[in-house]
């Protein structure tokens, strides 16, 4: 997530929160893994934290997609997010 520079400390927190606390309500998320950018390299693009979520398969990562859930921390998080990159993968 690249958040808005208006974005106090307080909201980003309760954001970050939220977004953990979606492992307790949505049951197809297998886990959790979140951090902030460490990188010396300075090729963040503005992009400040990452957060990663394990499924099992396609269709648990679309059940979460729609889950009410995962829709209520969206508009949790839309006031103060400026950008968003989002990647699926499969782990080999």
């Amino acid at each position: 997530f690249k958040f808005k520079e208006s974005a106090s400390p307080e909201a980003i927190r309760k954001v970050e929160e939220a977004f953990r606390d979606l492992k307790n309500k949505i049951p197809q998320i297998v886990a959790y893994e979140a951090g902030t950018n460490v990188s010396p390299e300075k090729l963040n693009h503005g992009f400040t934290h990452c957060f990663i979520l394990t499924f099992k398969s396609a269709e648990d990562r679309d059940a979460y997609l729609v889950h009410p859930d995962h829709k209520a921390f969206g508009r949790l998080l839309g006031p103060i997010l400026e950008d968003v990159f989002v990647i699926d993968f499969w782990a080999k």
